[in-house]
Parts: structure tokens; C-alpha cells; sequence
């Protein structure tokens, strides 16, 4: 990356670089990339303001997610042909220490599944629900960008868990994707129609927990909608373009007070310790078909430098992938 975004990251704001394959010091591993992630944190980590973690230094590979194979290992417990999911950049080959694996592949799914399903989005939406959302059977859980890397994960699991399932999305298209994909009760195209209205009618004795991706206006609406005792998962603010100025918005005490409810925030990077399990719950779902995924997958690297830009536009549909391997 060469330069800093003030909103999304765009194409003009990366340069591709060639260099020479390195070497994996003492304490080290060289990992070859097979397929990169891209997710909705990029433009956080992008950004000249740090929020959960540094921003990227100019000048290096574009900090990001990967599938890769471990081509030569200087560790104890790490050997070449290892397929591992890290922290390895937007590049072909990186040089790692063992803390930016974030897990191994071990699981008996397809590779690809480790940038998705076993990726930080599939994750996410199993921690996340689970121990902040705190679903119970009966439940009507609402999702925002439900057809989403994350979302339609929610989604799914909220369903094996007993939940009604209802779904926002940004399309007619991928309200269809919701319901006979992803198995949602109830799809709603917020950007159509009257969005309280619709929520009401999908959950008339109120949303018992809102798993939000988006904030914005659709929160303010949503909190509206919500039940008493209520559980609130805020997980990302991809609606907000941009936090300064900060945005101003409705005032929501009030609703969190008389409605008594529980909003939490979630990153992922605080519950790592919970990740293989998450990740071994997934796969089995997965293998009973109990659970779908869908990817939206590019070749080559250089479609890296278009795709944040793309996935705010909701021009993918799954999780958005690179394969360059």
C-alpha cells in the first residue's frame, strides 16, 4: 500500500511490487499463499487512525488473511507441506512467525473453506452469536447484511440453534439468496419499502437478538424493534463511511433503558482462544449439511487491489476470495 484511504480503499491507493522469494530466518516460516481474504476490516487496518490495531505501514504488502502451505519451516511443531490460515499480506510468498498463524487446517473440508467457513467470518458468526448473542430456541434473530461473509453464517447457525431466522440485505437477488441458500424464515430488502414495517411484521413480538454488521440507520431502526431483555451483537459499522466528523444520530438511551438490553461489542482478536473449537463445531455442521458457504473467488493478485472497493459496493456475492496459488 502507497498511500492512505480517507473511505474505502481504492485501486490508486496499492502499486504492484516484484521482488525476490525470501528466506525464513531462525524462528521463522515461508509461507506460500494460495488464497487471499478479503474482508470489511481492511479499510479499518487501511486507515491513518488506529482503532483495534495498527494502521498498515506504507510501503509494505496490504496487511491481510490467506490460505497458505508452509514451504520451509524453522519451528518446532511446523513442517513444508503444512497448510496453515494466518495473517500472511497480500503477497505470494510471506515470512511469518508462528503468532500470525491463526490456526491450522486440519479439518476435512475443502481448502478453500479455511478462508471462509474456518476463515475469521465463519468464526466470528459462531463466537459471536453464541457468547454474546446468547440465542435460545424460539428466539427471533434478526441479521443485517445477512447474505454477507459473516451474515449468512449467523443466519444458519442461529436455524440449527432453533432460532427464527429473518435477514436484511441490500437486493432482491440476494434476499432470494437468503432464503434458498442460507435458509432464512424471512428476507427483507432494506433498501425498499418501509424497514419498520417489515421488521415488525417478521418479528411482532419483537427481535430478541439483533446481530448488526452495519449500524447506521438501520440500527436506529432495528433498536425500535427490539424485545425486552433483548441481546444486541454489534460486529462491524459497514454502513458509516466515515467517523470523522463523528456521525450524529438519533439518541438511544432511552430505547437500551426501557428495553433492558444488552449490547456488546465483537472483535474477534479478543476470543482467539476459542477459535479451534468454533472451527471444529463449523466443520461438522458442514459435513452433516447442516451448513452452506459460498465464495466469490477472483484469480491473480492483481484483482487484490479492486476488491476492497468492491466488496463495500456488494458487488460480491460470498465470501470474496483471491486464489493466486
Amino acid at each position: 500500500m502507497t498511500t492512505r484511504p480517507t473511505g474505502v480503499p481504492e485501486p490508486g491507493h496499492f502499486t504492484l511490487d516484484e521482488g525476490e522469494i525470501p528466506s525464513a530466518g531462525d524462528g521463522e516460516l515461508l509461507v506460500r499463499n494460495i488464497y487471499l481474504s478479503v474482508d470489511p476490516a481492511q479499510r479499518g487496518w487501511a486507515a491513518d487512525v488506529a482503532n483495534y490495531s495498527e494502521p498498515v505501514p506504507l510501503g509494505g504488502p496490504m496487511r491481510a488473511l490467506a490460505v497458505g502451505i508452509v514451504i520451509a519451516s524453522r519451528v518446532e511443531g511446523y513442517a513444508a507441506g503444512d497448510f496453515v490460515y494466518g495473517f500472511f499480506g497480500w503477497q505470494d510468498y510471506a515470512v511469518v512467525a508462528p503468532a500470525a498463524i491463526l490456526h491450522r487446517c486440519a479439518q476435512d473440508i475443502p481448502l478453500e473453506a479455511f478462508g471462509s467457513l474456518c476463515g475469521i467470518n465463519g468464526v466470528t458468526a459462531w463466537i459471536a452469536l453464541n457468547q454474546l448473542g446468547r440465542p435460545k430456541a424460539g428466539d427471533t434473530l434478526l441479521v443485517s447484511t445477512a447474505a454477507g461473509s459473516v451474515g449468512s453464517f449467523v443466519g444458519q447457525i442461529g436455524r440449527s440453534l432453533g432460532c427464527r431466522t429473518v435477514g436484511l440485505t441490500g437486493s432482491d437477488a440476494k434476499v432470494s439468496q437468503c432464503l434458498n441458500t442460507f435458509g432464512y424464515d424471512v428476507a427483507i430488502n432494506y433498501r425498499t419499502g418501509d424497514l419498520q414495517a417489515e421488521v415488525s411484521r417478521a418479528a411482532p413480538q419483537g427481535v430478541n437478538v439483533y446481530y448488526d454488521n452495519t449500524g447506521g440507520t438501520i440500527l436506529d431502526t432495528v433498536l425500535r424493534q427490539m424485545a425486552v431483555g433483548g441481546r444486541i451483537v454489534q460486529c462491524g459499522t459497514a454502513s458509516v463511511q466515515t467517523w470523522v466528523p463523528q456521525p450524529t444520530g438519533p439518541r438511544n438511551e432511552r430505547e437500551i433503558l426501557t428495553r433492558r438490553l444488552v449490547w456488546s461489542g465483537f472483535v474477534i482478536f479478543d476470543h482467539m482462544a476459542a477459535y479451534a473449537d468454533a472451527c471444529e463445531a463449523l466443520a461438522k455442521l458442514l459435513t452433516k449439511g447442516k451448513l452452506s458457504y459460498l465464495t466469490d473467488m477472483k484469480a491473480g493478485i492483481e484483482a487484490a487491489p479492486r476488491a476492497i472497493a468492491d466488496l463495500y459496493a456488494g458487488r460480491n456475492t460470498g465470501k470474496s476470495l483471491i486464489y493466486i496459488g
